[in-house]
């Protein structure tokens, strides 16, 4: 239990962002719900969460302690309360969890490196494989695609639209089937089919083919992204996932890097058996990307504890680190254990996560973020073709900003950790291309080498999505909550992309109104995310003073009676 100085609070146990600052009277605690006299439970940790795994050199302090002391955080499991936390008996991995199992710091950096190695590499690779299909069309509009299949520039607009569209409705469809059928069958099935849908680009003939299968390859794509950090959350906690996300996210630039190098190959085999370069470049990927499928159909673990496969018959964890991460996850976040992963949502479930009022303010920072870099990035090939560049040296000329937005997404995921803040970090995109789009104001016409350097920096930003993809996840408060916030936010990214895919105008000299209007979006920005801090941290105040005026019978009476549900408790405090 709680001291008398620090007010007990679920939150600063479930939550381990909030829990580092709390204070614990460790001797004091219990677990009435299976049994434990107090002078049984075995100590626990005295140290902060520390940074472990292959990443920790990220953001390595002088404040890490002797590996070998324990590193068992206190808990919920550590009080009265804990019968309020028990995991489901549906829970996948219920049956390595034991709230007296202890560890110690070298132990889980081991089960971390683990995860890192095995878990988080598979993900890339599949993030990989969705992203050659979802972005290699504009490299195949630097050979002529558009011409070939007489299509316009505002076919082109169309059909990027559709593929925002068939992301965006099937977004939560998609989270739903992951969520009953579990991610380790559904994203391998989600690979295999849009890397058929992308192969039969090959055969386009017009207008009606291109538009039908961009938006069937975008459907099929759809929910993707929130599956998978669904599924990475089930083996890392939440102080251990943003890194992981943007690590992830690395991926995006990097397949753009992939893709802009082969293509350069692909595109040169036009004439070969008659057919354009794109057609085959389209082909090939498809190929690439089918057999990334089918190899995650046979190995992708389900849980922590079901590793093993044909690839893999031993598993990637042995008992003791399985006990690790269960237990270590649950500690953080207890609200892990609330489902199993084949567990399908109820209507009830879907309904109070959609309309989950605390989520709105990431919504709308997930819809203004990145507007403003689509319409620079969809056109980019085509603004270097239309300045000179020959096709070979237009997606060539991709490489620099991408080389650099690997290195930015990861830096502002750090120094996120690093100073424990969302609301201010997340500025640093907008900060980082207001004055591109200035420059792209001021010189009105640039020549081709400097839009190529104005457009290079600008695409080199500190892509913060990472970072708002973990916020979001903290602040959901259990796993039907995260399942749909995470599908709605990236709902909102998909809307923003369809705007950002329609803002620039063939009537638009320069884009000269285009930018001008991006130029406010991200004054907007610089507004938003300091706002939606101060939102989360009224709220944590507001719950803080209603639990203070609570007597200790009242608060335990409310722990154990309240309808409350996920972070509409009084005692979950949002991260920020």
């Amino acid at each position: 239990m709680a001291t008398e100085s620090t007010p007990f609070m679920a939150g600063d146990f479930v939550y381990g962002a909030a829990a580092q600052s709390a204070t614990y009277d460790v001797e004091a605690s219990s677990s009435k719900s299976l049994d434990v006299k107090v002078e049984e439970v075995p100590p626990l940790s005295e140290d902060h969460v520390q940074r472990t795994g292959i990443l920790s050199w990220f953001t390595r302090s002088s404040n890490q302690v002797d590996p070998d002391r324990i590193a068992t955080q206190p808990s919920v499991f550590d009080t009265d309360d804990a019968s309020l936390f028990e995991p489901s008996d549906k829970y996948e991995n219920k049956h390595r969890f034991d709230p007296l199992f202890r560890w110690t710091w070298r132990d889980q950096a081991d089960s971390t490196r683990r995860a890192d190695f095995n878990i988080l590499p598979w993900c890339m690779l599949l993030f990989f494989a969705l992203d050659i299909d979802r972005s290699n069309i504009t490299n195949a509009t630097a050979d002529d695609l558009l011409p070939d299949l007489g299509l316009t520039q505002a076919d082109y607009n169309l059909g990027q639209t559709l593929s925002k569209v068939g992301f965006l409705v099937a977004e939560l469809p998609s989270q739903l089937v992951s969520k009953r059928i579990g991610p380790d069958r559904w994203i391998p099935a989600q690979i295999i089919i849009f890397s058929v849908l992308s192969g039969a680009q090959f055969w386009m003939k017009g207008r009606a083919s291109f538009l039908a299968l961009r938006f069937l390859i975008a459907f099929f794509q759809g929910g993707f992204i929130p599956d998978t950090i669904l599924y990475l959350s089930y083996f890392y906690s939440t102080t251990e996932l943003p890194i992981r996300i943007a690590i992830f996210y690395t991926i995006n630039p990097f397949a753009d890097l992939v893709t802009a190098f082969l293509s350069v190959g692909m595109l040169k085999m036009r004439g070969v058996q008659g057919y354009a370069g794109w057609r085959w470049m389209f082909l090939l990927m498809a190929l690439i990307t089918l057999v990334i499928g089918i190899f995650a159909a046979i190995s992708m673990p389900s849980s922590p504890t079901k590793t093993k496969s044909i690839l893999r018959p031993k598993g990637i964890f042995n008992e003791k680190q399985e006990k690790i991460i269960t237990n270590k996850i649950l500690r953080d976040d207890p609200g892990k254990a609330s489902m199993h992963n084949r567990q399908l949502l109820t209507p009830k479930m879907l309904f109070r996560s959609i309309f989950d009022w605390d989520q709105l303010p990431l919504l709308l920072l997930g819809f203004t973020f990145n507007l403003p870099s689509y319409p620079v990035k969809n056109y980019l090939q085509i603004s270097f073709r239309d300045l000179g560049f020959s096709t070979v040296m237009s997606n060539l000329l991709t490489i620099p900003y991408i080389a650099g937005s690997i290195v930015t997404v990861v830096a502002a995921a750090c120094l996120s950790e690093v100073v424990n803040d969302r609301g201010f970090v997340g500025t640093i995109q907008a900060i980082w291309m207001l004055p591109c789009f200035i420059a792209l104001l001021v010189l009105k016409s640039p020549g081709p080498w400097s839009y190529f350097g104005i457009s290079t920096v600008l695409l080199a930003y500190p892509n913060v999505q990472p970072i708002l993809i973990a916020w979001t996840s903290a602040n959901s408060g259990d796993v039907s909550n995260r399942t749909v916030s995470a599908s709605l936010f990236n709902m909102f990214v998909q809307v923003s992309a369809i705007a950002g895919s329609n803002v620039y105008q063939k009537g638009d000299k320069n884009y000269t109104k285009a930018n001008s209007a991006l130029v406010g979006v991200l004054c907007a920005n610089l507004l938003l995310f300091p706002a939606t801090k101060l939102y989360y941290i009224l709220r944590n105040k507001y719950k803080q003073r209603k639990w203070n005026a609570m007597t200790p019978e009242e608060r335990l009476h409310y722990s154990r009676t309240t309808t409350d549900r996920a972070n509409k408790r009084l005692d979950f405090k949002f991260t920020h």
